[in-house]
This record gives structure tokens, C-alpha cells and sequence, in this order.
């Protein structure tokens, strides 16, 4: 397999992210106000990166935020295997006490490592890792060097670990951000990550944004 620059990007924040509702693969939302700038943040920061080619799952907020590359006319692909787990029954509706729970006795089997034990109505790790690694296996038999690939929270997660060959119990040692960055160096056998849920491009604009408001001020 060729070597490859992989930049694994979680998409920007969505109104369901904001208001704390569950998503999963079958909630189709776009990016808030919010999202869209995390998501010019990030192009302006990665721009000049050199992208040869980017991946998005099929849902619209994966490839709204990669959406200023694609306008660059940076050849895409969507993959459906790259969608974020299907939490089932649970997808659309609000982390209430009883859900949150229920969340949080589902993660402490994984933990455990039952890995194949199915969200209600949804996929368990185990299933996800399995169309994960096909798309992986794709991807990675491209010729293109530098790729963008822009999934989910919980994919990321295991995704991570189908790269890094860790067992799936350990995903929740990958954490994630809206638009948060893993840089990762595959050198033909290996993978090796150089970012870890980066926000930097955040940071910047934010500073920035600061510098600009003192100097109007001073101005004024």
C-alpha cells in the first residue's frame, strides 16, 4: 500500500450537537451558524495543505464542512461506510436523565470489552469496525498522498483504533471536537499519529478575531 498524509476530521457542530440530542447514522443534519464557521476556520488553516483527495460519509454535515475544498474542485468521494454508528431507537431524541443512563451502562460494556453488543435497534462497535476498515482498505489502495477524510465522534473513535490495530475496548481514549484534527502518517504498513484532536485552527481565529476587535477599538 502506498504512503499516505491522512488528516481524520470530525464535522462542525449541529444544532442536535448544541442542544445535546443524539444523532447517530440515521439523523441527516446540517451544520449550525457555529459549525460553518469552525468549518472556514479549519479551511483557512488547511488550505495550503495539499489535499489530493477527500472522503465524507454520506451525511450532509460531514461534507458541509469540508465543503470549501470541494469548492476548490479537490476531487471527493463519499463513502457510506465512513456514516457515524446508528444508535438505533435512541437517534433524535434528547439525552435525558433515563438516556444518558442508559449511555452510559452501554459504554461501560465496551469498556469491558463486550464490543459486540448491539446499541437497541442500532450496531455495536464490532459491526462499525467491519464497514470502517472497508472503506479504510479503500482508501488506502489509492495513489493519492495527502487525503482528507471527514466522519464522526464515535466512527473516529473506532476507526483509531481498526488504524492503530488497539483493541476496541480502548477507543475512548480518542477523544474529539467539533472540527477537532488527527494527523496521521501511514507508511505503508503502519500508522503513526502526529495530531491528537487538534483545535489549533480554532484557537487562531478566535485570536485573531480578538486582535481585530482591540485594534477597531483603538481606532474608534
Amino acid at each position: 500500500m502506498n504512503p499516505k498524509k491522512i488528516i481524520l476530521l470530525r464535522h462542525g457542530q449541529t444544532d442536535f450537537n448544541l442542544r445535546g440530542i443524539v444523532q447517530g447514522s440515521g439523523v441527516d443534519s446540517s451544520l449550525n451558524e457555529t459549525g460553518l464557521k469552525q468549518a472556514q476556520y479549519f479551511f483557512n488553516a488547511y488550505q495550503d495543505y495539499g489535499f489530493d483527495k477527500i472522503y465524507t460519509s454520506a451525511l450532509k454535515r460531514t461534507k458541509e464542512t469540508v465543503q470549501g475544498f470541494i469548492d476548490e474542485g479537490i476531487p471527493t468521494t463519499t463513502l457510506k461506510d465512513l456514516n457515524e454508528i446508528s444508535w438505533g431507537k435512541h437517534e433524535g431524541q434528547p439525552i435525558t436523565p433515563e438516556e444518558d443512563k442508559y449511555y452510559q451502562w452501554m459504554l461501560r460494556q465496551w469498556q469491558l470489552g463486550d464490543t459486540s453488543h448491539r446499541i437497541e435497534g442500532g450496531e455495536s462497535p464490532d459491526e462499525v469496525a467491519v464497514r470502517l476498515k472497508r472503506a479504510l482498505d479503500q482508501i488506502l489502495q489509492t495513489p493519492e498522498e495527502k487525503v482528507l477524510i471527514c466522519m464522526h465522534g464515535r466512527a473516529i473513535r473506532i476507526m483509531l483504533c481498526v488504524m492503530l490495530n488497539y483493541p476496541l475496548k480502548s477507543m475512548d481514549m480518542f477523544e474529539h471536537q467539533n472540527t477537532g484534527v488527527y494527523e496521521l502518517q501511514f507508511t505503508g504498513a503502519v500508522f503513526h499519529i502526529l495530531k491528537h484532536n487538534d483545535g489549533e485552527h480554532l484557537n487562531l481565529n478566535f485570536k485573531l478575531q480578538n486582535s481585530q476587535a482591540e485594534s477597531l477599538s483603538l481606532k474608534s
